[in-house]
């Protein structure tokens, strides 16, 4: 007979590791859709109606192409936890813990520094600075300023408060930014509320894509022989 003080407690499950939040560029897919379907198109049409070793090109043309259209558009992707950053680029998977980053900067391309010294551009997150200029606009807009006449609140003309308060302008609470700049600032936030955190240590790995490396490399070997013996 067993009594209370021997039954031990019930194993707890374990916690589920946080979800990854995931950034892609929307543009890069859609134009890497196209591109796929317009080189299928091509090279299906060239491999089934050729003549002579124009279907061996064009099998050579496949599988040098498609794999680097893939890496390019499809394939780059920013995964974020409350532990780590793992960055996929087109040939390389990079994952960096918080612990290990030094800062993301943003300047004609969004990047990350480790505290190494090394440097990783976020390819998923690419700058758009048709976006930033849209978003200042907004901003001055938003103001009460014109971004032409650098007429601010209150100035003749431009319907400010004035006298009274008339004619006012409601300033959001938060600036409007371009969407890849506010993508960093929650990033930077992030990892600056995270550095220090314990499951947030470790060392950087970077991996390389073989997957789609290798058929790359394998399409341009054959291309080469093809064009060279022809």
């Amino acid at each position: 007979m067993t009594t209370p003080h021997d039954q031990s407690p019930a194993p707890q499950p374990p916690v589920p590791a946080a979800k990854d939040r995931i950034f892609r560029s929307p543009m890069a897919i859609a134009g890497g859709v196209v591109l796929l379907a317009l080189v299928g198109w091509l090279g299906i049409d060239a491999l089934i109606k050729g003549d002579g070793r124009t279907p061996w090109l064009a099998l050579a043309g496949l599988i040098l192409v498609v794999p680097l259209v893939i890496a390019f558009t499809l394939r780059p992707a920013v995964f974020v936890n409350d532990d780590r950053l793992r960055v996929r680029n087109p040939f390389r998977v990079i994952t960096l813990p918080w612990g290990q980053v030094a800062t993301l900067r943003s300047g004609y391309s969004n990047e990350v520094v480790a505290k190494s010294g090394a440097k990783f551009q976020l390819w998923a997150v690419p700058v758009s600075l048709r976006a930033r200029k849209k978003a200042t606009r907004q901003q001055a807009r938003a103001a009460g300023t014109d971004t032409r006449t650098g007429r601010g609140p209150g100035m003749p003309g431009r319907g400010g408060p004035g006298f009274g308060g008339l004619g006012g302008s409601t300033v959001p609470d938060r600036p409007t930014r371009a969407e890849t700049d506010q993508i960093m600032d929650d990033l930077r936030a992030l990892q600056e509320g995270r550095e220090q955190a314990e499951t947030a240590q470790g060392e950087v790995t970077v991996r390389w894509a073989y997957e789609i490396a290798a058929p790359a490399v394998a399409g341009a070997v054959l291309l080469a022989i093809l064009l060279a013996t022809g």
